[in-house]
């Protein structure tokens, strides 16, 4: 999962570019990276690390033009390393070119395998450079129709920026697995992975890029261009369960919204009788927690705090802390859990490692009964086109009872939101959704090399 950010036609492009990375920051933290056009040329910079530790104002000067695009990175396999920062920027038959990527592509170690056969050489190990490689070896004679024939060969969830010294291309996969918007900045254009940064950079939104969409800008300004034969729409439901933010809209509907009704409709299917108090796993199931609340007649506590200054990486005591990874993240209210009955939302539960953990804690905290409740599904199968799923191996719901991982967390008892139910919260989509992570029933055919143990070393 990452995030994608690019500007048209704005005396600061970089800066803005920067600060919209900044309203991305939650779909990748473990690289950052821009890429600005000036003079015909393209100027890169990209590092490891989240992006007010990758940017200074030194290095944003460095950047100058009119357009810019920008990435933030989650790696969901492999190696997180300096040579896969996005964006990623090349050269080919005397042209620049800069491409920044959210997705997964399906077919990509055939593909790979393919364009390596016919002599094509690789300098990282992302899905996104074989976008590179089509448009390289395309016969085509511009950018854009060279896009629209590697969009008829791959096969996936992609959405893209790819920016030239004279032309800024945002492209998005013909079922819309991932979003892209369109803002716009004074006499300019923004686009972005999600509509929280538009409102951070003062941009207006205007709409989302539709699936199977081709936006061009150029000195002709912007124009559009679709797939002749529609394909039917599969957007991640999952962006609105745990990736996106709150204060977003992606595929039509307000994540807050959302949330706060699956919290709603799971209270009605599971309740939790005797509870006396409702508190949320932060901070993706605050909403849904206040949804359960409310509907339940219970009061709505922060009973859990979050860390918001704790990094990805720390040190541990060399005598172990019992939770201690937890314990970093998490604090619990011991006045609001001490000698209650609580319910407590989180917006999933994937290996139940951590969730075990958080139950241990409550009880340690005095909570007299814990009642987990999660606003989504079981999840019991992996995801091939872009969140960070485990193999079905790691995933507990794919191995044990409601009734058994209840037990492996220590919790009075365990529900789900079904899926009528989740799919009901987002009402206004037509069911135009992906969740084949709960159900096994796959949009888009996963090949055989795309098991776990055959994929690309990374995938974005």
């Amino acid at each position: 999962m990452c995030g994608v950010f690019g500007v048209w036609n704005h005396g600061e492009a970089s800066n803005i570019t920067y600060l919209g990375l900044h309203g991305l920051q939650h779909r990748g933290q473990e690289s950052a990276g821009i890429v600005s056009s000036h003079d015909s040329q393209l100027v890169s910079y990209r590092r490891m690390g989240r992006v007010a530790e990758v940017f200074d104002s030194k290095a944003i000067a460095a950047l100058p033009g009119t357009s810019a695009i920008g990435h933030v990175r989650y790696s969901t396999a492999g190696m997180s390393i300096q040579k896969n920062a996005q964006p990623f920027a090349v050269e080919f038959k005397g042209a620049s070119l800069a491409i920044a990527h959210n997705g997964n592509l399906t077919n990509a170690v055939t593909l790979r395998r393919r364009l390596e056969d016919e002599g094509a050489l690789f300098h990282t190990t992302m899905d996104t450079e074989i976008f590179v490689h089509l448009l390289a070896r395309s016969k085509r004679e511009t950018l854009v129709e060279r896009m629209r024939e590697a969009m008829d060969i791959v096969e996936g969830a992609y959405s893209l920026l790819i920016l030239t010294p004279d032309q800024l291309l945002a492209v998005r996969d013909p079922h819309g697995f991932r979003p892209l918007v369109l803002g716009e900045l004074g006499d300019g254009h923004v686009l972005s992975s999600e509509s929280c940064s538009l409102r951070l950079v003062d941009a207006t939104p205007v709409r989302e890029i539709e699936p199977g969409e081709m936006l061009i800008f150029d000195a002709q300004g912007m124009r559009s261009i679709r797939r002749s034969a529609p394909a039917p729409r599969y957007a991640c439901i999952f962006e609105h369960i745990y990736f996106a933010r709150p204060d977003s809209q992606i595929f039509g509907e307000d994540v807050y919204g959302v949330r706060k009704e699956s919290g709603r409709r799971l209270a009605v299917e599971a309740p939790a009788p005797g509870a006396e108090v409702v508190i949320p796993v932060p901070d993706s199931g605050n909403a849904a927690a206040l949804g359960f609340a409310q509907e339940a007649g219970l009061p709505f506590e922060q009973g859990l705090i979050r860390s918001h200054y704790a990094g990805r990486t720390f040190i541990e005591p060399a005598q172990s802390i019992r939770h201690f990874g937890v314990k970093l993240k998490l604090s619990p209210v011991e006045s609001v859990i001490r000698d209650r009955s609580v319910v407590v939302i989180d917006d999933s539960l994937v290996r139940g490692t951590t969730s075990r953990k958080i139950v241990r804690m409550l009880r340690d905290a005095g909570a007299r009964e814990v009642h987990m409740r999660i606003a989504c599904p079981p999840t019991t199968h992996s995801c091939f086109y872009g969140i960070d799923t485990p193999d079905r191996a790691e995933l507990i719901a794919a191995n044990k009872s409601t009734a058994e991982i209840a037990e492996f967390l220590g919790a009075d008892s365990l529900s789900y939101l079904s899926l009528d139910g989740l799919h009901a919260s987002v009402k206004g989509h037509g069911g135009g959704y992906c969740s084949a992570c709960f159900t096994g029933r796959y949009p888009i055919r996963v090949p055989e090399e795309s098991a776990p143990a055959a994929r690309l070393s990374e995938h974005e």
